[in-house]
C-alpha cells in the first residue's frame, strides 16, 4: 500500500469513528451528567419539601453520589478487561434505573439509595471512556474527540435547565420534580441496547469500516501502543509503576482541584440564581445561557490545544478565567455581575477539565499505564466533589462568600499546578533530547537510512514510547 493510498483511508477511518463512535459516547455522556446533575433542578422544583428534608440531608444526597464514585473508581479499567459493548451497556442501563426510580422515592433513604448506586454505575462508565477513545484514536487527535466527549456536560446542563423550566413551569398530576426524574432518565434506559449494538469493541470490529479500513485501523493500533490487541488484560506492573509516577499526582491534583467547583456549579447554580431575586421557575432556565457558552468553548479549546499541542498554556488560561469568575460571585453584590462571574465560571470549569484529561492519556506510553493514570486520576480527584457538595449550605445565602471563594481558590491552585507540570514535562523532554538527540534529527537520520515503504512504517513505528516519543506540553 503506498503512502498516498494509506493517507487516504486513515482520513477515512478518522472520519467514519468522528461521526460514528463519539456521537454515541457524547450522548451517553449527556444522559449521565444530566441524571447526575438534576437533583439541584428537583430541589428548586420541590424535592426537598415533599421529602420533610431539611438542608443538611439535601447536601448528604450530593455528596453520597460522589463516595459511591470514588469507591468503584477502579471500574473503568473494566473497558480494557471486557467487550466495551457489553460493559458499556451495563453501565447505561444500571444508571439508568437507578435514575428513573428516583421518581418513586417517598423518603430521603430511599434517595440515598439510589444515589448511591447511580455514583457506582456512572463510575464505571465516564471516567473509562477517554481511555476507550485511546484505543481508538492517536495522541494528537484523542485531545479534541475528548473535549468533544466531555462537553456534553456542558450541554447536559444546558438541556436541564430548559426542560426543568418547561417541566416546573406547568401543571402535573404527579409532582413536577418526579416528572422531571422520569423524562430525563427513562432516554437513559432506552439508550442501553443501542449500546449494545452499536459501541465498537475495537476499530478493527467496526461495522462501519471497509476491509481495507480495518486494516488501516489496525495498524493504527499498533502506532499507539505497539500491539493491535488492546483488549484482554492488564499489565499490573506498569500499573504499580504509574501509580508512583510523580506526572499522575500532578493532573490527580489538578483534576481535584477543578472538581471542587466542577461539581459543585451545576447542583448550585439554580439555587444560586433563585436567590439573586429571580423566580424559581426563571433560575431554571437562566442556567442554560452560561453552561451553553461552556460548550462552545469545551470544543473550541480542545482543538485547538491539539492543533498546537500547548495544553498546559490553555489549561493555565481556562482556571484563571474560572477563578476571576467564582470571584466575581464572591465579591459582587449587582445582579447582573454576578450573573456575569457565572459565565466565566462556567467557561473556565468544564474546558478545563476537558484538556486535563487528554493531557494525562497523552504522557503516559502503554494502554496499561494510562488505564491506571485515569484510575488515580479519578479516585483522587473525586475526592473534590466531596468538599465541592459542603460549600453551599442555606444559611450563608444569599451571597455564598465562602463557597464562592474557596471555589475561586482552588482554580488559581489548579493553575499553579498546571504551570508546574508544564516546567516538569519541558525538562523531562530536553533530556530525551540530550540522551537521544531532538525529534527532528532523528527524522532527517530516518529518511536517510530507511528504504522501507510508508505505510510499513506506520505499521511498526511505536508512537508512545521509544526515543522519538516526547512529552505534550
Amino acid at each position: 500500500m503506498d503512502e498516498a493510498t494509506y493517507r487516504q483511508i486513515e482520513k477515512s477511518v478518522i472520519r467514519k469513528l468522528d461521526w460514528t463512535l463519539v456521537p454515541l459516547v457524547m450522548g451517553m455522556y449527556l444522559l449521565a451528567f444530566l441524571d447526575r446533575s438534576n437533583i439541584g433542578n428537583a430541589n428548586v422544583a420541590g424535592l426537598s419539601t415533599s421529602l420533610h428534608m431539611d438542608d443538611a440531608q439535601y447536601q448528604w444526597l450530593l455528596t453520597i453520589f460522589y463516595i459511591s464514585y470514588i469507591v468503584f473508581e477502579w471500574l473503568p479499567l473494566m473497558w480494557k478487561i471486557l467487550p466495551p459493548h457489553r460493559w458499556g451497556a451495563f453501565c447505561v442501563l444500571g444508571w439508568g434505573i437507578a435514575s428513573v426510580c428516583q421518581a418513586a422515592t417517598v423518603n430521603w433513604s430511599g434517595m440515598m439509595a439510589l444515589r448511591f448506586l447511580m455514583g457506582m454505575f456512572e463510575a464505571g462508565y465516564g471516567p473509562g471512556i477517554p481511555y476507550l477513545l485511546s484505543f481508538f484514536y492517536l495522541r494528537h487527535e484523542l485531545g479534541f474527540r475528548i473535549g468533544i466527549f466531555l462537553a456534553a456536560a456542558p450541554l447536559a446542563n444546558t438541556f436541564a435547565g430548559a426542560l426543568a423550566y418547561g417541566i416546573t413551569s406547568g401543571h402535573h398530576a404527579i409532582e413536577n420534580w418526579k416528572v422531571l426524574f422520569l423524562v430525563e432518565g427513562l432516554p437513559t434506559v432506552a439508550m442501553a441496547p443501542l449500546v449494545w449494538f452499536l459501541l465498537p469493541d475495537s476499530p478493527q470490529k467496526s461495522r462501519y469500516l471497509t476491509d481495507d479500513e480495518k486494516i488501516v485501523a489496525e495498524t493504527r493500533g499498533v502506532r499507539q501502543a505497539g500491539t493491535a490487541s488492546r483488549v484482554g488484560g492488564i499489565n499490573m506492573r506498569e500499573v504499580f509503576s504509574t501509580l508512583l509516577d510523580v506526572k499522575a499526582w500532578f493532573t490527580a491534583l489538578m483534576y481535584f482541584s477543578c472538581n471542587v467547583s466542577f461539581a459543585s456549579l451545576p447542583v448550585f447554580l439554580p439555587t444560586i440564581l433563585k436567590e439573586m431575586g429571580f423566580t424559581a421557575v426563571n433560575a431554571q432556565g437562566l442556567t442554560a445561557p452560561p453552561f451553553f457558552l461552556s460548550f462552545l468553548v469545551t470544543i473550541s479549546t480542545a482543538w485547538i490545544a491539539d492543533r498546537t499541542q500547548q495544553r498546559g498554556i490553555m489549561i493555565a488560561c481556562l482556571t484563571t478565567i474560572g477563578g476571576v469568575g467564582y470571584l466575581m460571585l464572591a465579591l459582587a453584590k449587582s445582579v447582573g455581575a454576578r450573573y456575569a462571574g457565572v459565565f466565566l465560571a462556567a467557561s473556565g470549569i468544564f474546558p478545563a477539565i476537558a484538556n486535563i484529561l487528554p493531557w494525562v492519556l497523552n504522557n503516559q506510553g502503554s494502554d496499561s499505564r494510562r488505564g491506571s493514570s485515569i484510575m488515580l486520576l479519578n479516585i483522587v480527584g473525586q475526592c473534590g466533589p466531596l468538599l465541592g457538595t459542603r460549600l453551599y449550605p442555606a444559611n450563608e445565602g444569599p451571597f455564598y462568600v465562602k463557597g464562592q471563594s474557596v471555589c475561586a481558590g482552588f482554580m488559581f491552585f489548579t493553575t499553579f499546578l498546571v504551570l508546574g507540570l508544564r516546567t516538569l514535562l519541558w525538562w523531562e523532554n530536553k533530556k530525551l533530547d540530550k540522551e537521544h538527540g531532538t525529534v527532528d534529527d532523528q527524522k532527517a537520520r530516518t529518511q536517510r537510512d530507511s528504504t522501507a515503504s510508508a505505510a510499513k512504517d506506520q505499521s511498526t513505528g511505536v508512537e508512545n514510547s521509544g526515543p522519538m516519543f516526547r512529552y505534550v506540553l
